[in-house]
């Protein structure tokens, strides 16, 4: 199994870097929308929606919302300041979400959250990769982020199976730990140190805003296992082989995406 789960997570780094970095800027921006369309599918399976039609609707449904997101913010910063911001509202409440009842879910209601979880999560990528204007090429930003994303996951995870005992949240993800999640912010601390000196951008900020983007980053994993746990999936998918679904992959870069990139239109290093 961890052969297999190494050979997939080298397949997919490579296609995300020929993405990133080779393919026309717009190109990527239509495998982002693919990613996110094919991740609609799988929600659709949180939403209690077992039938092919009913779920090939959900995902029409959700691609129609992806395309008529980008258009309504294409050229108009507020109008992307606008999701931006829906989305880290809804994360917020999310978190409360996951303290307060992490076992209450009405299918309906799961089915309309896909939306606030998907489609900024694309607006946030897609802008991104095609920014003309900020502290580097719009492909080195979304990698920088994917990065903080990622070091938080294999920071926790290499802490958690080493210090791991106080747990998390027993109730959503019982293998996630106190020492894991503190682990994975000190990795993040690291990279986002790192990007910062490389960039040239203030150092205490960019740590401070990695570490923020960190925390997202979690809350969209927790969030995920909240969904999958209340239909007792253990996967959302088997797309990928060794690591399940497409959200299982994305659900903390669903949650960091709208953070990291309102944090810099905020700060007008992109518009």
């Amino acid at each position: 199994m961890l052969r297999i789960r190494i050979l997939t997570a080298s397949i997919l780094s490579l296609a995300l870097l020929i993405s990133l970095f080779l393919l026309p800027p717009l190109w990527t921006v239509w495998v982002f929308a693919a990613v996110l369309t094919l991740a609609a599918w799988e929600w659709s399976g949180f939403g209690a929606l077992s039938g092919r039609a009913a779920r090939g609707a959900y995902v029409v449904g959700m691609a129609a919302l992806l395309w008529c997101s980008w258009q309504w913010s294409r050229g108009s910063p507020a109008h992307l300041r606008i999701l931006l911001d829906v989305a880290c509202v809804w994360w917020l409440l999310a978190f409360i979400w996951l303290l307060a009842a992490p076992g209450r879910h009405w299918p309906l209601l799961t089915l309309l959250c896909g939306v606030p979880v998907l489609v900024p999560a694309f607006i946030a990528l897609a802008r991104l990769q095609i920014s003309p204007r900020g502290f580097a090429r719009g492909p080195e930003m979304v990698l920088w982020m994917l990065l903080l994303v990622f070091a938080a996951d294999i920071g926790a995870y290499f802490a958690g199976r080493r210090f791991g005992r106080h747990k998390l949240a027993p109730r959503v993800s019982p293998g996630k730990t106190w020492e894991g999640a503190i682990g994975g912010l000190v990795a993040v601390g690291v990279v986002a140190a790192v990007g910062t000196v490389h960039f040239g951008l203030p150092l205490a900020a960019g740590v401070a805003f990695g570490c923020a983007v960190g925390i997202f980053s979690v809350i969209g994993d927790l969030t995920e296992s909240m969904f999958k746990r209340s239909v007792g999936l253990k996967d959302s998918g088997s797309l990928l082989p060794g690591h399940g679904g497409i959200l299982d992959r994305i659900d903390s870069v669903t949650a960091a995406a709208p953070l990291y990139a309102l944090g810099l239109i905020a700060s007008g290093v992109i518009e």
